[in-house]
C-alpha cells in the first residue's frame, strides 16, 4: 500500500512539472479568433461600454511549483479579458522575465487608471492589505478561506456556489457570476469509444483510486490519467464513463471546489460522468438527470452502476443550449457588462467611505441581543 501511495504521489510530482507546458499553449491555442460572426459581436459591444481601466491579474508566479489548476483558470481568464480591455498578468513572489512584478510595479506613480485582480485564496488578505490605496476586484474561485473583504472591493465569482458564500459573507459588496469558460473545442465527436472509464489521479479519493479502481480494471477497461494530457478532448471522446471524486480532496484543505473543470468538460464531449457534488460542481451537475452521483453507499453499489452504464448508456449528452452559459459568446458578453459596471463602481466611490454597517461579528452580537430583548418584551406584554 505504501508503495502504491508513493508511486501515486511521485506522478502527482511528475504532472506539477510538466503543467508548465500548459500556459504556453493556453496563450496560443484558446483565445485564436474562431469566427468573424463573434468578432463582430465583440467590437459592437466594446463600442457600447467605452474605454475600461486596464485589469492586473496577480499571481505568485506563471510556472513551476505555481502550475496548477486554479492558475490555468486565472490565465485563461486574463486571456477573454484582453478581447475587453487592456489586460496583464503581474507576479508577486517569483520574479520572471517580461513580466511584471508588483513590488516594482507599486513604486510607479501612474497606477490611477488600473484595477489589481486578486485571486489566489490565502493570499488574499495580504494582498488587499498591500493595495489598500488603488482598485481591487476579488476573482473568487474556492470558498471558505475565512477572511473578510471591505465593500470597496467587489467580488466576482466563477460559481453560484461560491456567489452564496459571498453573498452571506460580504453582504455589502458588489457580487458578481463569471462561469469559467469552456472552450468551444469540448464537444461530442460521436466516434467509437475504446475507453470504458477515464479517471485524473489528482484530486482523486483514496477510495477511488485504492478501492474502486482496481475493482473496476478486473471488469472492464480502465484508464487512469497521472500526468499532463495535450490532447483532453480526444481522450474524452474515447471514453464513455469519466469519473470525479474531489470532495475528500478540499475537505483536506478546508475550502470548496471552486467550480469543477474536468467534469464539466468531460460531459460536453458526451461522456456518462459519476461525481462528487461538493461546492461549484453543484452549479450544474444534476445526478439522475445529467450525471450519476459517485462514492454512494457500498463499493459493490458503485461497480454494478457503473457496469451498467457502459453497456447501456441512459443519460442523455447535454446539449448546446446548456453549454451556451460557459462558452465563449457568453463569458464576454458578460465580463464587458461587469467591466463596465465595476469601472463605474470605482469612479463613483474613490475617496468616499462606505456608509452602509458592515455585518462584523460585534453587529451580529448586537442583532442577537436585541433580537432577544424584543421576544423577551413582547413576552412580556402579552402576559399583561
Amino acid at each position: 500500500m505504501s508503495s502504491f501511495l508513493d508511486t501515486m504521489k511521485q506522478r502527482e510530482q511528475r504532472e506539477q512539472r510538466e503543467q508548465g507546458k500548459r500556459g504556453e499553449i493556453l496563450a496560443v491555442q484558446l483565445f485564436l479568433p474562431s469566427c468573424t460572426s463573434i468578432l463582430n459581436y465583440t467590437d459592437d459591444l466594446t463600442e457600447a461600454i467605452g474605454v475600461l481601466r486596464t485589469l492586473y491579474f496577480l499571481v505568485p508566479g506563471t510556472y513551476g511549483k505555481f502550475a496548477c489548476g486554479g492558475l490555468w483558470a486565472e490565465l485563461k481568464t486574463l486571456s477573454l479579458a484582453k478581447q475587453v480591455c487592456p489586460a496583464e498578468v503581474v507576479t508577486y513572489r517569483q520574479r520572471e522575465k517580461n513580466t511584471l512584478f508588483l513590488d516594482d510595479l507599486l513604486k510607479k506613480q501612474d497606477l490611477n487608471n488600473v484595477i489589481f485582480v486578486v485571486s489566489w485564496g490565502f493570499d488574499s488578505p495580504k494582498l488587499v492589505a498591500k493595495l489598500k490605496l488603488h482598485p481591487v476586484i476579488y476573482h473568487a474561485h474556492s470558498a471558505g478561506y475565512g477572511f473578510q473583504l471591505p465593500a470597496r472591493i467587489p467580488i466576482i465569482t466563477v460559481s453560484r456556489n461560491t456567489m452564496g458564500y459571498w453573498g452571506q459573507r460580504s453582504p455589502n459588496s458588489l457580487i458578481y457570476y463569471l462561469p469559467n469558460h469552456i472552450s468551444e473545442e469540448f464537444q461530442d465527436f460521436n466516434r467509437e469509444r475504446d475507453i470504458d472509464v477515464l479517471v485524473q489521479a489528482r484530486k482523486s479519493s483514496e477510495y477511488l483510486l485504492q478501492d474502486l479502481i482496481p475493482e473496476l480494471q478486473k471488469h472492464c477497461r480502465v484508464k487512469v490519467i497521472d500526468s499532463y494530457v495535450e490532447d483532453l478532448v480526444g481522450l474524452f471522446n474515447r471514453a464513455k464513463v469519466y469519473l470525479y471524486d474531489s470532495a475528500e480532496y478540499w475537505a483536506q484543505h478546508g475550502v470548496s471546489e471552486g467550480f469543477g473543470l474536468q467534469p464539466m468538460e468531460a460531459l460536453a464531449c458526451g461522456c456518462q460522468v459519476f461525481s462528487s457534488v461538493n461546492g461549484g460542481l453543484s452549479d450544474y451537475l444534476d445526478p439522475g438527470f445529467n450525471c450519476y452521483k459517485i462514492a454512494v453507499y457500498s463499493q459493490e453499489y458503485d461497480i454494478k452502476r457503473i457496469l451498467r452504464v457502459i453497456e447501456n448508456p441512459s443519460l442523455k449528452p447535454l446539449d448546446e443550449h446548456f453549454l451556451a452559459e460557459y462558452r465563449y459568446k457568453n463569458i464576454i458578453h458578460r465580463l464587458k457588462i461587469i467591466l463596465a459596471d465595476v469601472n463605474n463602481f470605482f469612479d463613483l466611490s474613490q475617496n468616499k467611505p462606505s456608509s452602509i454597517p458592515r455585518l462584523t461579528k460585534i453587529r451580529l452580537a448586537k442583532l442577537r441581543l436585541q433580537s432577544f430583548l424584543d421576544k423577551l418584551r413582547q413576552k412580556y406584554i402579552l402576559k399583561k
